[in-house]
């Protein structure tokens, strides 16, 4: 759209082109509200769908099922009559429902009655030993290359970590064509022992158990090699990765590649909640933080923005279609497009379908519960990329006083780099945590600041 001109108003804007945005956008344009969604991407999907509407036969095959449902989904969005800002980065989000965007190099900003965040979620951070080296990816990066890009490596990858990110991604490079030299797997026999406490609930959700037993059995099929409950990882390399050592068993191993491809879950990406002042608490079950929200996803204390998808907590595209279905019908209640009644009726389904497909995470949250020793690492590894600052630096502050995150910047620049935390938040969080000896929220997070995404003085000047 090339029409939107700077303090233009709108009854919602939504933040973010997943599924969690693109249904909020629907379900409060059904209801006839001014709808106008923002996202960094040239085209819809976020990161689980992205490339959906341009995904060619192939790569619909290559990616498998689950992802070519997203076009549905898109299809909708797309005669929804939702105003769509594509490449639009957006660097600040205010309390009075005000958006600042970055677009084309231009600044502009417009303004909207309520505001969805639904900014998804990002790869949590897996600081071992050597994985700042080049030929290090997370796995969820080498997906995203994949969908978007049909990029893939020409090296065989090593795998390495837990979750089903990266058993999903294996197979859909077994039917690319794409050589995997081994999955190396973090999850051992303890956590499928804990698991299976929660077992008789993820029964209830068979279908999603039996999608993860194919991706294991087509990995087995394809003869990849396989190690279970992996530890001491640590990826070789002096310029770069050469390969990665772990132990199995008290046995020491080496698997030799040029490309490591690292995963250990993914996490709510709670910048901008972070950035509005709104209440955090520390998930202590998927081990990150979440704002605190209502039944429809709204903020505490901040009556006009709500959260829908991942940025809630993980809980998978389909819930996060779902949530932001909820939110869209709290905007128009409260926009006067429906009353409590009509709202409440068409919730009821929703939150039916919310609570199937949130059933299996207390199963896989205890079965891929990222080690300790995974995320919260040694004193010579890299923290924070970006200012290179190791934990043994962090721990160092800690013992001169240091008691959370924002002091670490005063002490060393930790955090302060190009990503502002993103990356490091939850180690810096972690490692001061058990450095102190108190829990994570106790020590709580960064405090975010605009902007979240970086905006130069010059385009600032210029704003449109």
């Amino acid at each position: 759209m090339s029409d939107i001109q700077t303090g233009d108003r709108y009854d919602l804007a939504v933040v973010g082109a997943g599924p969690a945005g693109m249904s909020a956008a629907i379900t409060a344009r059904a209801r006839g509200l001014n709808v106008v969604l923002l996202d960094e991407q040239e085209a819809v999907g976020g990161q689980i769908y992205r490339n959906i509407t341009r995904a060619n036969p192939r790569a619909l095959d290559v990616l498998g099922p689950d992802y070519a449902s997203g076009a549905r989904i898109a299809d909708a969005f797309h005669i929804s009559g939702t105003v769509h800002l594509t490449g639009a980065s957006v660097w600040q989000v205010g309390r009075d429902g005000t958006i600042n965007y970055l677009r084309g190099g231009k600044v502009s900003s417009l303004h909207a009655t309520q505001v969805v965040l639904a900014s998804g979620a990002m790869e949590r951070p897996f600081p071992i030993p050597g994985w700042t080296l080049p030929g290090v990816l997370g796995a969820g990066a080498a997906q995203i290359l994949l969908k978007s890009a049909d990029l893939a490596p020409s090296e065989p990858v090593i795998l390495a970590g837990c979750g089903p990110l990266l058993y999903l991604l294996g197979w859909q490079y077994l039917r690319a064509g794409v050589p995997i030299k081994a999955v190396i797997d973090t999850t051992d026999t303890t956590d499928y022992v804990r698991a299976a406490g929660h077992l008789i609930e993820a029964l209830a959700a068979w279908p999603m158990l039996k999608k993860g037993l194919k991706l294991m059995s087509a990995l087995k099929k394809g003869k990849v090699p396989f190690y279970r409950g992996a530890t001491n990882l640590a990826v070789q390399g002096t310029d770069a990765a050469t390969g990665l050592r772990f132990t199995v068993g008290g046995k020491d191993m080496h698997v030799d590649s040029k490309v490591i491809l690292l995963h250990q879950g993914v996490v709510p990406n709670t910048q901008f909640t972070w950035s509005l002042r709104a209440k955090h608490s520390w998930n202590d079950v998927q081990l990150c933080w979440t704002p605190d929200v209502d039944a429809w996803g709204r903020l505490e204390g901040l009556p006009n923005i709500y959260v829908a998808g991942d940025g809630l907590g993980i809980g998978g595209a389909l819930a996060a279609a779902v949530q932001g279905q909820l939110a869209g019908l709290e905007v128009a209640a409260v926009a006067g497009k429906i009353d409590a009644g009509a709202r409440d009726s068409a919730a009821a389904p929703l939150r039916a379908e919310l609570a199937k497909q949130l059933r299996i995470r207390p199963f896989l949250d205890v079965l891929y519960r990222p080690k300790d020793a995974n995320r919260v690492p040694a004193d010579a590894v890299t923290v924070c990329r970006c200012e290179e600052v190791t934990a043994g630096d962090i721990r160092g502050y800690v013992a001169l006083g240091c008691s959370g995150p924002n002091q670490t910047k005063s002490f060393g620049r930790c955090g302060m780099g190009p990503c502002q935390g993103r990356l490091c938040g939850l180690t810096v969080t972690e490692v001061i945590a058990q450095a102190r000896g108190v829990s994570p929220s106790e020590v709580g997070y960064y405090r975010i600041r605009p902007p979240i995404k970086p905006v130069t003085l010059g385009e600032l000047a210029n704003e449109a």
